[in-house]
């Protein structure tokens, strides 16, 4: 009789098994096919710069969302081990999201993919499913393109003009004849201006997004302190880039060297430019990681 029962725990748990593998695929499937189309426009815009200038400002997904899907792939065994439990939230969130896509409108059609992940989440697994993958919902949110820059723009003119003040400031202790009005750079006869698409803004919102991925790859999100600083600082040094940055710009189209201003503004001199800056994010949180620890045995001690 054991035997028997044995045999039939088995042969539950293997069926069992086969239904949910069967509802996994049959999820990622219809995924695919709902979102592949819109994924491939992102990426397509973000590396040709085809897509519009708000939607440019999330081309970090094309790290990110990979790296989310890592994540998740890495949590898959997690994820089966978590008992089946629908929360009625992840059904609600499923209904909007499938309405925010069959809208039309663009952007409620670019929201609709973190709000359905979010809503399968919740409905299969409930909240420690939703905590499980909650990073990569994260990080899938933050790279999907909305009109938050957009709204973003009007509020950057202080940073503008400091950013033409300061540039101006080094140009002249550079010996260079350069005055300032507003956001606007005089120097050579020509103008620069400092618009709100060249205040950084595109700079810190992928500063804040790399610097997230650092902190959980490292481990060391959950330290407040930690986080708190390391995200400081990088927004700082993206702020101090972003000047050194539109130093050069004003400085090569000042003196007429526009093949040097077109490569570092509109060219691949910009991406090459904020790639140097973020690979110097590495060492500084390593050093801060090394530092905090040493400071943590000390006090232990």
């Amino acid at each position: 009789m054991s035997i028997i029962n044995y045999q039939y725990d088995i042969s539950t748990t293997v069926k069992k098994t086969n239904q949910e593998q069967l509802l996994t695929f049959g999820i990622i499937g219809i995924l695919i096919l709902l979102y592949a189309p819109i994924l491939l426009h992102w990426v397509d815009g973000w590396l040709h710069k085809s897509i519009s200038i708000e939607h440019e400002y999330f081309s970090h997904g094309i790290i990110g969302l990979p790296f989310a899907f890592y994540l998740s792939w890495l949590n898959r065994k997690k994820w089966q081990r978590l008992p089946d439990h629908s929360n009625p939230l992840g059904l609600f969130l499923l209904i909007v999201g499938m309405v925010f896509y069959l809208s039309g409108v663009t952007e409620w059609v670019n929201l609709s993919l973190p709000v359905i992940l979010t809503g399968i989440c919740l409905w299969l697994k409930g909240r420690p499913g939703l905590k499980l993958q909650g990073f990569s919902l994260i990080l899938v949110f933050l790279a999907t393109p909305t009109a938050i820059p957009y709204i973003i723009t009007p509020y950057t003119f202080p940073l503008q003009s400091f950013i033409a003040g300061t540039a101006a400031f080094i140009l002249n202790q550079m010996g260079m004849d350069v005055t300032v009005n507003g956001i606007n750079i005089y120097v050579g006869g020509r103008i620069v201006e400092v618009a709100p698409y060249c205040a950084g803004l595109k700079m810190l919102l992928t500063t804040f997004y790399v610097s997230l991925m650092l902190l959980y790859w490292t481990e060391t999100l959950s330290s407040r302190r930690i986080s708190a600083i390391f995200l400081s600082v990088a927004m700082l040094i993206s702020v101090i880039a972003n000047i050194i940055r539109n130093t050069f710009l004003t400085f090569f189209h000042g003196t007429g060297n526009e093949g040097a201003f077109v490569w570092l503004h509109d060219s691949w001199g910009g991406d090459l430019y904020s790639a140097c800056m973020l690979l110097l994010l590495i060492p500084i949180l390593n050093g801060m990681n090394t530092y905090f620890m040493g400071e943590e045995l000390e006090t232990s001690e």
